[in-house]
């Protein structure tokens, strides 16, 4: 439908229907949250969390100037280890940091804003693998990379073109963020992630953006949003202050996530994962606001569950969306922005587990109040795997995401009062005037589902859902057409990557 959408577009088509209503570039929540702790409750978690920065402490490895910033602040600092005054960190983020902000996309019509009652669907992020049906499971490369920009950039139901959607194994580690950043600048016109592995890649990565953008918009306005993860438990690294540190210097939004596999990285229950993330991220995003008052931030979980028989991290379980929905509540209360949910599995094939587990976690973030879903879509093998069928298969989902956050209309349209009378009892309405108006947008049309009947699904060719999809993603990427750059743009990132790439030798060591 949304390709179809476009071609009428291009060639004035004209239809006696109403048009098909332009998908918006973030969804716009009208529903409520669904909260599973009180206010008391979630008091008992905030208050656990600052006795783990006050008793505990957070480890600021290798990174004095991360904690001198803490120290004049008013913390206490043991070697590496950092306490926090009880309140000190909340304070100092609910007096500077924005609860909601503009990220803007090199076209404007597809800026993102993140925060509110907003919603912001992102692609999967850092998978080393890919998998498709022809090939089955194989190392990723830079020409996959780029096709999984091109498929969030064609996506209607996907707001945002990502970060690293798939490590392209083929080009040296300290080189190949150049060719991400620069892949999504090219090949979409969609808000994008810069690199965090290294303080100097996430300089490139503010430069490039400054080529796009204009150094003085980049200074004052948010182009950029950067995962920042804490190497839980209750420890930040360098690299991951290296590239904070330039992030917050910049303007840029930082996204600090925890990463926790609950019985491994923490605690087993689910309060005192929510704890822990919270002491976590409270640290990280003092920091930010310490380094440059205002800058934009996220507070971010990813949490997962994990098999006590095997070690392994689990996807799509109760367990992991109790935590989000707890986290999202946290979020509300500190007054910034969330991040976490997605379309996770620890599936290895796009097969009904990968269904069920993404289904799960779409419709848990979806009713905790999640503002950017990074993970929406591809996400396989427990994120080891970008998968291109099932990248389209959540892009899918995603769609009916749009639908059950925007709520019920309630307009004398939605309320159909003159279809009823048109009709009256004993008719059927598929030919009154109200059907006829709302056809093309009453109900949501998969791109992939079948709902023909048997014999029509027989002399189609029989196919499942992940067959249907190979098919779709290889339409998709034949039919892409790149957005427009300007070439003097195009011209100076070329110079600037080619100029830093050859300053320096190549290395396949992070």
């Amino acid at each position: 439908m949304p390709r179809e959408r476009r071609e009428n577009r291009r060639r004035g088509a004209k239809t006696d229907a109403p048009p098909v209503p332009v998908t918006p570039p973030y969804i716009k929540r009208r529903i409520p949250y669904f909260e599973m702790l009180n206010d008391d409750e979630l008091s008992i978690i905030e208050r656990n969390a600052d006795t783990i920065l006050e008793e505990i402490g957070i480890v600021y490895g290798e990174d004095p100037e991360a904690r001198d910033y803490f120290l004049k602040a008013g913390a206490t600092v043991e070697g590496e280890l950092v306490k926090f005054p009880r309140g000190m960190c909340r304070e100092i983020i609910q007096k500077t940091a924005k609860a909601q902000f503009t990220q803007h996309a090199r076209n404007p019509a597809k800026s993102v804003e993140i925060g509110g009652n907003n919603m912001v669907l992102v692609p999967a992020y850092g998978p080393p693998f890919v998998y498709n049906q022809d090939e089955g499971r194989r190392y990723a490369n830079i020409d996959d990379f780029r096709n999984f920009v091109k498929l969030a950039y064609m996506s209607d139901n996907l707001h945002h073109s990502g970060g690293t959607v798939c490590e392209p194994v083929d080009l040296p580690v300290n080189k190949r963020h150049f060719d991400m950043v620069y892949s999504h600048i090219k090949y979409s016109d969609k808000a994008f992630m810069g690199s965090v592995t290294a303080a100097e890649r996430a300089e490139d990565s503010v430069s490039m953006a400054k080529i796009v953008f204009g150094d003085e918009f980049v200074d004052q306005n948010c182009v950029l949003v950067n995962l920042i993860n804490a190497n839980s438990p209750m420890t930040f690294d360098a690299t991951m202050l290296g590239a904070l540190k330039v992030y917050a210097r910049n303007n840029q939004a930082c996204m600090v996530s925890p990463f926790i596999i609950s019985g491994a990285m923490s605690p087993v229950s689910a309060a005192g994962v929510a704890a822990q993330s919270l002491a976590e991220a409270l640290s990280a995003m003092a920091l930010v606001q310490l380094i440059r008052p205002g800058a934009p931030m996220i507070y971010g979980n990813f949490v997962s569950s994990m098999s006590m028989q095997t070690g392994a991290p689990t996807f799509g379980s109760p367990e992991a969306a109790q935590v989000m929905n707890i986290g999202a509540a946290l979020a509300r209360r500190l007054g910034v922005p969330f991040r976490s949910g997605g379309g996770f599995t620890s599936s290895k094939l796009p097969d009904a587990q990968a269904a069920y587990e993404a289904a799960n976690t779409l419709n848990a973030t979806l009713h905790a109040g999640v503002h950017f879903a990074l993970h929406t879509a591809g996400w396989l093998e427990g994120g080891l795997a970008m998968g291109y069928e099932k990248f389209v298969m959540d892009a899918d989902q995603a769609g009916m995401v749009r639908i059950a956050a925007e709520g019920i209309d309630m307009s004398e349209n939605g309320q159909a009062m003159d279809a009823l009378r048109e009709v009256g009892p004993g008719k059927h309405f598929l030919g009154c005037e109200h059907t006829q108006r709302n056809f093309k947008s009453a109900f949501y049309q998969s791109a992939l589902s079948d709902n023909n009947s048997f014999e029509q699904w027989t002399e189609d060719g029989g196919t499942d859902m992940a067959t249907r999809a190979n098919t779709k993603y290889k339409q998709m990427l034949a039919d892409y057409v790149p957005p427009e750059l300007d070439p003097a743009i195009d011209e100076a990132l070329v110079e600037y990557m080619d100029k830093r790439k050859a300053s320096f030798p190549d290395s396949n060591i992070s």
